[in-house]
């Protein structure tokens, strides 16, 4: 059975950095792809970044290019998201996602939430201006 536990989430000024951390248990190897998605109130959930773990690959929504970046530390089971240059926008409910075959990552949207199997709880980050 797949756990992921969100934590870091919390509260920051515009122009600041948060890092989430999702740790994971369960049937998840280096053949999984792990995924970030947001939700704000009032809005659909959108995927913010996503990594295949075994060719580190990684996709990231046009809205956080250049701006957050998703990371691996197996030895942890742990997936970040570095959250850096915050903005009002970023508010949201934070949520982890995983699923343990990352077949087509090349191809096929996984910033999609149908791509995923397991899910986490979701952490809270509030961003003021």
């Amino acid at each position: 059975q797949v756990q992921l536990v969100e934590s870091g989430g919390g509260s920051a000024q515009a122009g600041g950095s948060l890092r989430l951390a999702c740790h994971y248990s369960g049937n998840i190897d280096n053949h999984a792809c792990m995924a970030w998605f947001r939700q704000a109130p009032g809005k659909e959930r959108e995927g913010v970044a996503a990594l295949y773990t075994n060719r580190m690959a990684t996709r990231y929504a046009d809205s956080v290019k250049g701006r957050f970046t998703i990371s691996q530390d197996n030895a942890r089971n742990t997936t970040y998201l570095e959250m850096n240059n915050l903005k009002p926008e970023d508010t949201a409910t934070y949520i982890c996602a995983a699923e343990t075959s990352c077949g087509g990552f090349y191809r096929l949207n996984y910033l999609a939430g149908a791509k995923y199997t397991h899910w986490g709880q979701g952490t809270q980050v509030t961003v003021s201006s």
